[in-house]
C-alpha cells in the first residue's frame, strides 16, 4: 500500500517526531475526516507499505532522521513557491528552502525529490513577469537536484475566497496561464533531464507539450521500489486527479504553514494552532488521542506487489 504523509497537513515540517514514533510502533490511528468517531488503525509495517509519499514545504526537521526509514521506500513532493509572507507566512525564506531542497536531494537522490510550483496565482504583486523571473531562478538553482517539476494552479475554494480576495487574487485567465506555461516550458526545456507536467488534468496544457501528471505516481514508485505494482486510480480524489490509490495519515485543520490558499484549513489559522496544541508526539493519533465513543477498526491493508492482505 502507498502511504500519503500528507495531503492534509505538513507532517515533515511540524510532526516529524510523532511520525517516527509511529514508524517505531508500526501503526497509526487516523480519524475519518467526515466522521471523527470512526478511527482507522493503519498498519505501518514495511511488509505492507510499498512506498511513502511525503508532502511538504519544509522537510528540514526530517532530513537528519531519514536513516530511521531504512526499511521503507519513499519520495518527497516538495512545494517551493516564490511568494512572500503575505501568502505563505510561516515558512522559511525562498533561498533557505532552496538550500534545504538541495540538501535533501543530495542525501536521498534527486529522483526522489519532486519540485512543486504550486499553486500558481497572480495579483498586482505576483504578476506574470514576477512568475517568469522567479520560476527561472528557482529552476536554475534546482537543475541538478530534481528530475521533475509539477505545476499546479490555485483553486478558489469557498472558504478561502474572502482572504484571497483581500489580496486581489482572482481566478486565472486562460491567456495568463498559457503565457506563463509557455515560458515555463521553454525554461524547463533547457534542462533536458527534468520532466515538466501539471498536477491533475484540471488545466489542460497538453497542446503546449505539458502533460497531466500524477503526484502519487505508479511509474515513479515502481522505479523506487524496484518491482511492478498493481494499483488503481484513487477513487477518493477529484476526478481530475490522476494519482493511484493511497492512504493518507494526516489530519485536516492542523497545518501551521499559514498559506492563505490552503484547502486543508476550512476554519482559519487559529483553528490549526488550537488543534496543534492537542498534539502529543507519543499519541497514536496526530491530533489528540482516542476518546470514549471512538470506534477503532483495522484498515484492510495489502502490499501492491502481491495482493496479499494484512489485517493488523
Amino acid at each position: 500500500m502507498i502511504i500519503s504523509a500528507s495531503r492534509r497537513t505538513d507532517i515533515p515540517a511540524f510532526y516529524s517526531e510523532c511520525f517516527f514514533n509511529r514508524i517505531k510502533e508500526k501503526y497509526v490511528l487516523v480519524p475519518n475526516p467526515y466522521n471523527p468517531q470512526m478511527v482507522s488503525r493503519i498498519d505501518l509495517s514495511p511488509t505492507v507499505i510499498d512506498c511513502i509519499v511525503f508532502w511538504t514545504k519544509n522537510p528540514n526537521p526530517l532530513i537528519d532522521r531519514l536513516d530511521g526509514l531504512k526499511d521503507y521506500k519513499y519520495y518527497f513532493q516538495f512545494t517551493l513557491n516564490p511568494y512572500g509572507e503575505d501568502i505563505e507566512n510561516h515558512i522559511p525564506a525562498v533561498q533557505k528552502r532552496i538550500e534545504i531542497f538541495k540538501r535533501l536531494s543530495d542525501k536521498i537522490g534527486k529522483e526522489k525529490v519532486i519540485w512543486r510550483y504550486d499553486p500558481l496565482l497572480t495579483n498586482k504583486k505576483y504578476d506574470i513577469s514576477f512568475h517568469k523571473e522567479a520560476f527561472a531562478e528557482i529552476a536554475y538553482a534546482l537543475k541538478d537536484h530534481t528530475n521533475r517539476c509539477m505545476l499546479g494552479f490555485i483553486d478558489h475554494y469557498q472558504h478561502i475566497r474572502n482572504e484571497v480576495g483581500k489580496l486581489d487574487i482572482h481566478p486565472l485567465k486562460k491567456e495568463e496561464i498559457e503565457e506563463m506555461a509557455i515560458f515555463f516550458k521553454q525554461t524547463m526545456d533547457q534542462f533536458s533531464t527534468i520532466e515538466f507536467d501539471t498536477c491533475t488534468n484540471k488545466v489542460d496544457l497538453t497542446h503546449l507539450g505539458i502533460p497531466g501528471g500524477m503526484c502519487v505516481d505508479k511509474k515513479l514508485i515502481e522505479n523506487i521500489c524496484g518491482y511492478p505494482i498493481s494499483a488503481r486510480k484513487d477513487k477518493n480524489q477529484r476526478s481530475v486527479c490522476n494519482c493511484i490509490e493511497s492512504i493518507d495519515i494526516g489530519t485536516y485543520e492542523s497545518c501551521l504553514n499559514g498559506c492563505v490558499y490552503c484547502y486543508a484549513i476550512k476554519g482559519n489559522y487559529n483553528t490549526a494552532e488550537f488543534n496543534s496544541r492537542k498534539h502529543d508526539k507519543n499519541s497514536p493519533m496526530l491530533i489528540g488521542d482516542v476518546r470514549e465513543g471512538n470506534i477503532v477498526k483495522d484498515r484492510e491493508m495489502k502490499s501492491l506487489i502481491n495482493g496479499q492482505l494484512s489485517l493488523f
